[in-house]
């Protein structure tokens, strides 16, 4: 299963999403037969430029922490372990190997390590990942973090992994790291053996390593003797449906001139424009890609509703870059004929040591059991129906010596090398050669691609290898042109624009928050060819949107897993409402983002010298206004705050109820997303201009008033200075829809004690 991205999982700001998508990735992994989940990752968005952007929940630690417990709760409920990662100030890409981030006690405290601390305290997860990065000079593994806080101080008694290769040294064998992956080769194996002999390491911490993993696999009911926690799956649910009302609910609409719900009496010719409708992301590249069964695009879920022949799809812009996988429907597996392609690992007098079947031709091994190392050379073999007639370029991207064969000629042999010193965007975005071929619709072209792999010390056995297209050379000219006529004859033209996979992807950071080709261009000429233009953003971190002001209707659907389609049709046709709400900041001016840098200075460091203020918290401070506002979302009905009721006092170290009331005030059923932020006027100490303390999702109907109680967790107006220290006081409690909007406020008194 694809579900919706993380970005599009905490668009929700409902923790019961995330307990059921929890619950789901479990369900997966025991069909598979895994043991564990390597997830959440619930690093921070300190900068939009983050590449793994996608894959983590928001830049604000409560929300997070919030959504990260509930995901692992929903996980281990079904009896997998679940993995928060990756521990600690792993937030962005670029050298993501060898940065030291320098970051002062406090911020890690308020900011990252509160984004992790309730999934351990109140979830329990079972294992928690080390993260590649260094902090203030230490790397993760070895760090002392490991113990203080997360065993010590918040009784974690699970098992520390490695992220892949991430443990160096034996130095690590003596921190509170407990398992080193991929495994079983690396810097222990033998060497860890030879040190605790000769003195070097303890007993002491390897016995320690040995019950935690023992633990673990007494948990999920690997060890023999032992009653997993769960021997039946306590939480399942109809998948495919938990996807499509996943990302529906994770959908943000941030303009609605009143064009949306559309009318499907009078919108019965409708322009679908873009790559993105017909091609959609539903998912980040790097590690965490799945394949699915089955992929609903946009441009599918509006043919359903409105007929295929009433809807026209033009391309607009090129959004690809560099070679694009096949589609597992257009190609063919050489000896089965079902849908895939032949992977064989192959000795140097042509015995194959290892084969595999697989239904993508974008693949990544990092450790496992293909012998990638050994291998003389590796051989891709499929055949593909072209899906027109005309010329292809076909290739490979992968780091290595490869040939080039189509119906059994060779077409082309090259050499590539990786683009600059990057060893994640080596892996997972490596340059790419093609070669002309001439084909015609529907008949089948033999692919045969042969690669050398070139062999890398620093991350051993592994490889990544996409098989597949480059674009075609079309005049961009002629495809706005296309657009534009196909949008000026439809009642209503619906443009699906966003990002491709050597943008937003593990392993790498963005450069630029624009989107890529000229897409910009495309929608400012739909919308004045046709003013009534319903934009749908398929990007997974923020991009900028210079036409947002000249279109009906913009939503962002970030990567909405499998179901994508039919979420954005049901939302169209107003089956269902958009209930989504921003939980990152959108920009109008990348020179306006506050905190952007993501690149290490030469020495290898990342100084987070911003401190406690990230994302929204940064943009207050700097008095500068975004597209989109953090918590930002609009609905298909309106809302009331009617009334806020707080204790007069607040007593350290307690939690607090707050009572508010709110009225669906339009004409029918609908969500709101209600939110609590605190200030505190004339603090002693350096404070954000109001910070997050509590949220939560509401649904009415029409007409219906919710008296609505949220709990706030005084630890969240402390601050940290050696240990959390309450500062007693005046603290205004301000309730709204965003950040900025806030409909009511009232004063309550701290008594520190």
């Amino acid at each position: 299963m694809n579900f919706p991205s993380a970005t599009a999982i905490s668009a929700s700001w409902d923790p019961s999403i995330a307990r059921r998508l929890g619950a789901a990735s479990a369900v997966e992994a025991r069909r598979k037969g895994v043991d564990v989940v390597l997830g959440p990752t619930i690093n921070l968005h300190r900068s939009p430029l983050g590449g793994r952007h996608f894959e983590a929940f928001s830049e604000d630690p409560v929300l997070t922490a919030e959504l990260a417990a509930a995901y692992v709760a929903g996980v281990q409920r079904n009896g997998v372990g679940a993995t928060p990662k990756h521990y600690i100030a792993n937030d962005s890409e670029t050298d993501r190997f060898t940065v030291d981030v320098k970051v002062d006690e406090r911020t890690l405290r308020e900011l990252y390590l509160l984004a992790f601390e309730k999934a351990i305290v109140e979830s329990r997860a079972w294992l928690v990942m080390s993260a590649y990065n260094s902090i203030n000079g230490v790397t993760a593994t070895e760090n002392h973090l490991l113990e203080a806080p997360l065993n010590s101080e918040w009784g974690f008694d699970g098992v520390v992994i490695s992220d892949w290769t991430a443990v160096r040294s034996l130095r690590s064998a003596n921190a509170s790291q407990d398992l080193a992956m991929p495994g079983p080769d690396g810097p222990w194996g033998e060497a860890l053996v030879a040190a605790v002999q000769s003195g070097e390491v303890s007993e002491a911490p390897v016995d320690r390593k040995v019950l935690r993993i023992l633990k673990l696999a007494a948990r999920v009911g690997a060890l023999k003797g032992f009653e997993p926690v769960h021997t039946e799956l306590v939480d399942t649910e109809d998948l495919v449906a938990f996807a499509r009302e996943a990302s529906i609910a994770g959908t943000v609409m941030v303009k609605n001139d009143g064009i949306l719900p559309l009318n499907l009496d009078e919108d019965t010719k409708v322009a679908v424009i873009g790559h993105n409708a017909r091609f959609a992301r539903t998912q980040g590249g790097g590690s965490a890609t799945v394949i699915p069964e089955r992929v609903v695009t946009p441009l599918e879920g509006i043919q359903e509703v409105f007929g295929s022949d009433n809807v026209t799809y033009s391309a607009g812009a090129i959004v690809q870059d560099g070679i694009n996988e096949l589609p597992l429907e257009h190609i063919t597996h050489p000896h089965t004929g079902k849908p895939g392609m032949r992977v064989e690992f192959v000795e140097p007098d042509g015995q194959v040591l290892f084969a595999e079947d697989r239904l993508s031709t974008s693949l990544v091994w990092f450790g496992g059991d293909a012998p990638i190392s050994s291998a003389s050379k590796i051989r891709f073999h499929t055949e593909y129906a072209p899906e027109e007639t005309g010329t292809i370029h076909l290739g490979f991207s992968s780091v290595g010596h490869g040939r080039i064969f189509a119906d059994g000629e060779l077409l082309r042999e090259a050499t590539v090398d990786p683009v600059g010193t990057d060893l994640g965007a080596a892996l997972l975005a490596p340059p790419g050669v093609s070669a002309p071929e001439t084909v015609k619709q529907g008949i089948p072209l033999e692919i045969l691609i042969e690669i050398t792999p070139r062999s890398n010390a620093e991350l051993s056995n592994t490889l990544g290898v996409t098989i597949g297209l480059e674009p075609k050379d079309t005049d961009p000219d002629e495809l706005i042109r296309e657009a534009t006529e196909a949008a000026r004859a439809a009642n209503v033209a619906i443009v699906v624009v966003g990002t491709n996979s050597k943008v937003e992807s593990e392993g790498y950071d963005r450069t630029s928050l624009a989107l890529p080709g000229m897409q910009d261009r495309l929608v400012s000429e739909v919308a004045a060819a046709n003013p009534r233009t319903v934009v749908l953003v398929n990007a997974g971190s923020p991009v900028l949107m210079p036409w947002r002001n000249d279109v009906a209707a913009t939503l962002i659907g970030f990567f909405g897993g499998q179901e994508f389609g039919h979420a954005f049709a049901d939302i169209l046709k107003g089956v269902a409402e958009p209930g989504g709400r921003l939980p990152t900041t959108w920009p109008a001016n990348e020179e306006d983002v506050p905190v952007i840098n993501v690149t290490p200075e030469s020495n290898g460091t990342l100084t987070y010298n911003e401190g406690i203020h990230i994302g929204y918290r940064a943009w207050l401070k700097a008095g500068a206004e975004p597209a989109y506002e953090f918590g930002f979302g609009l609905g298909y009905t309106d809302w009331t705050l009617d009334s806020l009721e707080i204790p007069e006092n607040l007593t350290a170290g307690e939690v607090s109820s707050i009572s508010i009331t709110v009225t669906n005030v339009g004409s029918r059923a609908g969500k709101t997303v209600v939110q609590v932020y605190a200030e505190k006027p004339d603090s002693a100490v350096d404070r954000p201009v109001r910070w997050l303390v509590a949220s939560a999702p509401v649904w009415a109907d029409a007409g219906e008033t919710v008296n609505l109680t949220v709990k706030l967790p005084t630890r969240l107006l402390a601050y940290w200075e050696d240990r959390w220290v309450y500062e007693s006081g005046e603290y205004i409690l301000h309730v709204g829809t965003s950040v900025t909007k806030l409909a009511l406020h009232a004063k309550v008194d701290l008594v520190a004690g």
